[in-house]
């Protein structure tokens, strides 16, 4: 079992920044990628962005060069720097890694006001 523990959601203006962490714990040495998703009111949720044990990096198109994920292995952490952002960034941002099935964390809020 993995567990995950997320930090840093909160209330930020339009064009303000956020910095997200997920620090997993438990059964940790099979994790691969580490990732986070965002689940708007009244939408699915959807991909933000992930990042493979090497470095790799995706993400949403609606996200690129404003949001940057970043890990440290060493800490089995996972981070979403968030600048420029705008309304429809707000959301519950999940944490997830992969092992040999997916795990998720509980979520924190992010909204950023117009």
């Amino acid at each position: 079992q993995v567990q995950l523990v997320e930090s840093g959601g909160g209330l930020v203006q339009a064009g303000g920044s956020l910095r997200l962490s997920c620090a997993a714990s438990g059964s940790i040495f099979g994790i691969t990628a580490m990732g986070w998703y965002r689940q708007a009111p009244g939408k699915q949720r959807e991909l933000v962005a992930t990042i493979t044990r090497g470095g790799s990096t995706n993400y949403a198109d609606s996200v690129k060069g404003r949001f940057t994920i970043s890990r440290d292995n060493a800490k089995y952490t996972v981070y979403l720097q968030m600048n420029s952002l705008k309304p429809e960034d707000t959301g519950v941002y999940y944490c997830n890694v992969d092992t040999y099935r997916s795990y998720w964390g509980q979520g924190t809020q992010v909204t950023v006001s117009s």
